[in-house]
């Protein structure tokens, strides 16, 4: 089946790119001396799980404990849960860990170390937990330099439901740099942060075995791994406009497209309609953010091939099922005519494959739908 058989909009893979991405950054961190655990709250699939863990040594992060119970039921055992564990998600980690899965939580709080560790006492559990940190993004975790830090340390340690498996933490505001000298700046804080904080806990005699990190920009141009175990990252496997806008990837490793369809020409308005709207695309704009190299509306437009772009035509306004197709100068009508199909690059690959099912795959330049794998949603 080729991709001009394909319903739309349809949620197109390159496995050859994806490949070759997820290769480049295993290569990369096994040359620095750290364990590469991907993040697979984008993928959230088991096909591209077991490329991205290739030559890794098998565990992975996730953001959902759907995402969880779906890699376990397909053989992943090591995984990190990613978001700040709630007492209410407690049934389901132990269910996971009685199965003989390796899983470890992150929190920020000592009065959640003490809860959750009375329900795993309850549960029949020891629970691993992380503490996470924070080193600049300002959305979760402590200091590495702040009283709590120890403090949660030393409950994780005393407290008979939690073991103390390390510290971790996620420089997310890398994704506001714009130049490769900014991001190792912020690569730099992020390590000496998660380094700093392992060593205060070490020196009141606590056990830190983990000491993890990890963005997609700050794995792809960090210089130094230092006192680091362990880098976590997700969109790299995909990449996607604006991580080529911000130097973590080039246009040509975007392995995530959108195929569409030409639904409609507006001449009086010099547009056209695709059947790719916020729901296919995501309304994510953050290739309009200050400082970056070019606005592309709702996602660049590409000929059906995604060798060639449709030079001046972005997705200007996207409404539930519909795409607005804008030119900055005359709309090129013949190329696009009404039946047509394009390929839509995503400005953020994870919010763009949060509403599909499943991946139609393709390898390079041929055209040919080689296989479905499906992708789980929900929490």
């Amino acid at each position: 089946m080729g991709l001009k058989d394909l319903n739309t909009p349809s949620l197109i893979l390159d496995r050859g790119i994806l490949e070759t991405n997820t290769r480049r950054m295993t290569s990369r961190l096994e040359d620095h001396g750290v364990r590469f655990r991907p993040h697979l709250k984008t993928a959230k699939s088991i096909d591209v799980a077991r490329i991205a863990i290739a030559g890794n040594f098998g565990g992975v992060m996730v953001s959902t404990l759907k995402e969880a119970e779906y890699l376990a039921d397909n053989g992943i055992t090591d995984i990190t849960y990613g978001v700040t564990v709630l007492p209410d998600k407690l049934p389901r980690i132990a269910a996971l860990v009685k199965r003989g899965i390796k899983i470890g939580v992150i929190l920020d709080q000592v009065d959640f170390a003490r809860e959750i560790s009375r329900q795993a006492v309850d549960l029949g559990i020891v629970l691993d937990v992380l503490i996470e940190l924070d080193s600049g993004e300002k959305r979760a975790g402590v200091f590495a330099e702040s009283p709590e830090l120890l403090e949660i340390g030393r409950a994780l340690v005393e407290l008979p439901g939690t073991r103390l498996e390390g510290v971790l933490t996620h420089a997310g505001h890398s994704y506001q740099c714009r130049t490769i000298e900014d991001i190792r700046k912020v690569a730099e804080e992020e390590r000496m942060v998660a380094v700093t904080a392992a060593t205060r806990l070490r020196a009141i005699g606590l056990p830190v075995p983990v000491v993890s990190v990890g963005s997609t920009p700050t794995a792809t141009h960090g210089v130094s791994f230092e006192g680091l175990t362990e880098v976590r990252c997700g969109v790299y496997m995909f990449g996607d406009v604006m991580q080529s806008e911000i130097h973590s990837c080039e246009p040509r490793d975007i392995a995530l497209s959108v195929l569409a369809t030409v639904i409609g020409h507006r001449p009086q308005f010099n547009t056209a309609l695709i059947d790719a709207g916020a729901l296919a695309l995501s309304k994510d704009r953050s290739t309009a953010a200050p400082g970056l190299a070019e606005d592309i509306g709702f996602g660049m437009v590409m000929d059906m091939s995604c060798r060639q772009r449709i030079s001046g035509v972005t997705v200007g306004h996207v409404y539930q099922e519909h795409g607005l197709l804008v030119s900055q100068g005359p709309f090129p009508y013949h190329l696009l005519p009404v039946g047509s199909k394009v390929r839509v690059l995503p400005n953020h690959a994870c919010m763009t494959a949060a509403m599909y099912d499943r991946y139609h795959v393709i390898v390079g330049d041929d055209d040919q739908h080689i296989a479905s794998w499906p992708r789980i949603n929900g929490w």
